[in-house]
């Protein structure tokens, strides 16, 4: 059982870094809006992300080499330059907005049993504090087993929040099937919006970019692509279990009652008289631990990208990692203390991620179809017509996210 554990860990901490706040923001205002109907987006994120976890822990397996390594020296550096800066660009917005909203949240909560309630500024300090301790004493075994714990927690906390408040079954067979339903006249954002914000954050390079980098960690070689490509259905299935609990528990509730979701925050005091305290606390539990395990690794990337890109030592304890590691943490303090937009944020930080996706494809793309580099493990036509499918997805997604982010900031 300890092997097998330890044989899933890379996924786990993929799941830490996949469903964040922005993901359950997303997710649970697509249940509340629209019910099940958009429950297949989920299924074909996951996919997607399936697909690629496991094509980039493939190329790692094969050659040796982790993704910006690779695009510097097959492709271009400023090819794995770009990548470097636009994907530390997009981690900075994602903590700013993280933080932001795990706070705001948490305040909204405290209101409830505290007169005024606790600062949104004092959760950022005592949020930010414990996960930099963490850093500080840990290593990189700790820090799976840190966030696998997170992992745990928050999908426990959401799948009884999916028993709670389970919407009818019919229901969530019907969302299997793709459409577009009419937008919700109480929304602030239309349904095509909707779907690009739940693929923007599931199907993210950040992901795909640190797979490399725990794949050769962990020390795989051809003879442990199974247990590569087993440790990535994992994690695309539990990636996909919690985010249909998130949805169906946000269906179940908001939904029926008629009432729209525009805000993390708004779920609090909306689901109290519908589900009752207890789902309102765990409910609170599992966002804020889905929001401390995405923010976990995002203060961890920039060393992790630098060491990377430049084939440095990762030893994260030296002094210039550790500053790094700060620097990027305080960042979490910026929404609370001048009052920003966290869900403007979070949405900018997304558009930017959609635009960054299609590069990280044609990156992978480039790499794993070239038999020089490859060999005998090169891509099959069917495995570059999925990759090109999935470039033309990535594509497409980006245009909406983009267009999304000039609609918000208008």
């Amino acid at each position: 059982m300890k092997t097998f554990i330890k044989s899933i860990l890379p996924g786990l901490f993929l799941i830490g870094f996949n469903i964040g706040t922005g993901s359950v923001t997303a997710i649970a205002k697509a249940g509340a809006n629209y019910g099940m109907a958009l429950l297949w987006t989920i299924l074909l994120s996951c996919l997607v992300t399936y697909y690629l976890i496991r094509l980039f822990g493939k190329y790692t397996i094969v050659t040796g080499e982790t993704a910006l390594a690779a695009f510097r020296k097959h492709i271009h550096p400023a090819f794995g330059m770009f990548l470097l800066v636009a994907l530390t660009v997009n981690v900075s917005g994602g903590i700013m907005g993280v933080m932001g909203i795990v706070a705001d949240v948490l305040h909204e909560w405290s209101l409830m049993w505290v007169d005024g309630g606790i600062s949104p500024i004092a959760w950022a300090i005592g949020s930010i504090a414990m996960i930099y301790a963490i850093f500080f004493v840990g290593t990189t075994s700790t820090f799976e087993k840190v966030l696998a714990g997170m992992v745990a927690f928050m999908g426990f906390a959401f799948f009884i929040n999916f028993v709670l408040m389970m919407p009818p079954v019919a229901d969530m067979l019907n969302g299997l099937i793709p459409s577009v339903p009419e937008t919700n006249a109480t929304s602030n954002s239309s349904s095509h919006l909707v779907i690009a914000g739940m693929v923007g954050t599931t199907v993210s390079s950040m992901i795909f970019i640190v797979r490399t980098t725990l794949v050769k960690e962990q020390g795989w070689g051809i003879q442990d692509m199974k247990i590569q490509n087993r440790d990535a259905a994992i994690s695309a299935t539990m990636m996909f279990l919690i985010s249909a609990s998130i949805m169906a528990a946000a269906a179940g509730t908001l939904y029926l009652a008629g009432q729209s979701l525009n805000d993390a925050k708004e779920m609090i005091p909306l689901l109290e008289p519908v589900a009752g305290k207890y789902a309102v606390a765990i409910f609170v539990i599992g966002i804020t631990a889905a929001g401390l395990s995405s923010q976990f690794p995002n203060t961890l990337l920039l060393p992790w990208l630098l060491c990377d890109f430049f084939g440095w030592e990762r030893d994260l304890k030296k002094f210039n990692f550790r500053m790094i590691v700060l620097v990027m943490s305080l960042l979490g303090l910026v929404v609370p203390i001048f009052h920003a937009r966290p869900v403007f944020v979070m949405v900018a930080s997304q558009a930017f991620a959609a635009l960054v996706l299609p590069v990280t494809v044609g990156g992978v793309f480039y790499l794993t179809s070239s038999k020089k580099i490859m060999g005998e493990h090169a891509n099959s036509n069917m495995e570059n017509l999925i990759l090109f499918l999935i470039f033309l997805f990535s594509l497409f997604m980006g245009g909406v996210g983009v267009r999304g982010f000039i609609q918000d900031f208008l």
